[in-house]
């Protein structure tokens, strides 16, 4: 069953291949395995692994060569629509997925750095995951000019593609700063972490292509399991 604001799976199973590509887990040149086996491994059908392997193949990442099979052609810009996530697994890659813990319209918390025009914003509580493994806690902050409002049942695992095809906001660049933070009370059960405990914090500002800040975030992530990185582009 595809759970709510779950991407398709194919768009799944590329943003995996992209993010191992990104993370140096398969290397330019290497061959895949051979596309039932490939589908067979990930559960799908091999008509969906095809669609995820004709968008790599769009995007200049994959090679198929006839009789012999597809080969990963490696490069900087992976064209993946998370391409602004810096969390990996310890080993790289990981699929990112997310659960919505809660989306509300409220005024501007005053610790956010300044973003957008009004003086409200859509705050959204979410818990992250890469391949099933919890990751990250975030409270994300859309400027309210953006949406009248927002609901956690629209929204879909990747923020940024949610944006970019419900809001027609399209995210150019991040800046991110990396410090440490305790914990906040909210954080559910689930994560490895008590409240109050001093964990790595990413305090984001994403700005849209009129180079003007539109979303400001708090990241709390698990050191023992994830890394931050700033190789995806």
């Amino acid at each position: 069953m595809t759970t709510r604001g779950a991407l398709p799976l194919h768009m799944q199973i590329t943003e995996l291949i992209i993010r191992d590509i990104a993370a140096g887990r398969l290397v330019n040149g290497e061959r895949l395995a051979p596309e039932r086996e490939m589908a067979d491994s990930f559960g799908i059908a091999v008509g969906t692994l095809r669609k995820a392997l004709a968008t790599l193949q769009e995007k200049g990442l994959l090679e198929r060569v006839q009789g012999s099979g597809n080969y990963i052609r490696a490069k900087a810009d992976t064209g993946s629509i998370y391409a602004f996530l810096r969390l990996e697994l310890a080993e790289g890659g990981g699929l990112p997925k997310a659960r919505v813990l809660s989306v509300d319209r409220l005024p501007k918390h005053p610790d956010l750095p300044p973003f957008g025009p009004h003086t409200d914003g859509h705050r959204i509580r979410r818990l992250r995951y890469l391949s099933g493994t919890v990751a990250a806690v975030e409270e994300i902050w859309l400027d309210a000019s953006h949406a009248e409002r927002l609901s956690a049942e629209e929204l879909s695992e990747s923020l940024y593609y949610f944006y970019a095809s419900q809001l027609n906001l399209r995210i150019a660049r991040a800046e991110d700063r990396v410090g440490q933070g305790p914990l906040p009370d909210w954080a559910p059960a689930e994560f490895p972490h008590a409240p109050g405990t001093m964990l790595p914090m990413i305090t984001r500002v994403s700005h849209g292509h009129e180079d003007a800040p539109v979303e400001a975030s708090w990241t709390w992530y698990d050191p023992g399991r994830v890394r931050y990185t700033v190789r995806l582009k």
